[in-house]
């Protein structure tokens, strides 16, 4: 089982239902019945889990290149394994991973109708986005653009677990937080930590095109604004959270996005600290989570 939950990054999948459940705790003011609870996780962790697999099997073949050498980057922690891309080093065939990644999506497809037949839309939307944003490794480093949607669409359908009709500027709230959060944060310095064997298949990434000087302050910019927007978060939400939940999303945003992101810019040459801002900021939203959890936790025994 190792090899097909390397296939789907399980560890990294598993830290990304945090999104979900953070913008659907937030939207909501509170936590849902235990029965959308345990459908809405179940369903998350399959669509994550099937996308993720997806990305593998669309990109075998130039994955293939990328790592003929069969070495695994140094510095992640999140996605490292001895497994990892186990379809472009023959660890796992085509066929197992493609009955994988259906079995999941087919789950995925049966949690969403039952949670919001709207979800469905979401992810079928999800993974085709995903697909357009393998094909085009090759085409334009604008691709980037393609995965903040992809990494926006699972949080914004768990709010529509919660809320059947939600306000459209606000879910553009949400994706603006979601969307530089995935770019600054996940994408870049994902690539940037991957530029040689990006380069070796004449890849086309925001680090390669750019360079490093300027792909820095795209991250650092990116962070800013995903920062700043946590600000007006709170809107989101019926509860009153007030100045010291805002101070405390700030310092959240500050350890586990901008230091990290600082640090990179002061060594740009070496990927390692690429790897640890992506590593970094993979938490930030286990972080969010953790944080409303908290207080939705401490006001049910407060009343």
């Amino acid at each position: 089982m190792n090899r097909f939950f390397a296939l789907s990054r399980t560890s990294h999948g598993i830290l990304d239902l945090a999104t979900p459940a953070f913008c659907a705790l937030l939207w909501l003011g509170g936590f849902p019945e235990w029965t959308v609870i345990l459908l809405s996780l179940f369903t998350a962790f399959a669509a994550y889990t099937a996308i993720y697999a997806l990305n593998d099997l669309v990109g075998m073949v130039v994955d293939r290149e990328k790592f003929s050498s069969n070495e695994v980057n140094a510095g992640y922690s999140v996605e490292a394994s001895e497994l990892r891309y186990p379809l472009a080093r023959n660890i796992l065939s085509f066929k197992s991973g493609l009955a994988w990644m259906g079995f999941w999506f087919i789950l995925a497809i049966i949690g969403s109708y039952l949670l919001n037949p709207t979800i469905v839309i979401i992810l079928i939307a999800a993974a085709i986005l995903e697909v357009i944003y393998v094909l085009l490794l090759k085409v334009t480093y604008l691709r980037t653009f393609v995965s903040g949607l992809v990494k926006a669409s699972g949080p914004i359908a768990a709010v529509f677990v919660v809320d059947p009709n939600p306000s459209p500027s606000a879910l553009l709230l949400l994706l603006v937080w979601l969307f530089f959060w995935e770019i600054g944060g996940q994408n870049v310095p994902a690539d940037w930590n991957d530029t040689v064997e990006d380069k070796r298949v004449n890849a086309k990434t925001i680090p390669i095109h750019f360079g490093v000087d300027k792909a820095g302050v795209i991250v650092i910019l990116a962070l800013a604004v995903t920062v700043t927007t946590s600000i007006f978060l709170p809107n989101l939400s019926p509860l009153n959270l007030g100045l010291p939940y805002i101070l405390a999303s700030l310092i959240i945003g500050f350890i586990f996005l901008l230091q990290p992101a600082f640090q990179l810019n002061k060594n740009k040459n070496d990927g390692r600290y690429a790897a640890r801002l992506f590593d970094r900021a993979s938490y930030y939203p286990v972080a969010q989570f953790a944080l409303i959890s908290l207080l939705l936790v401490a006001a049910t025994f407060m009343n």
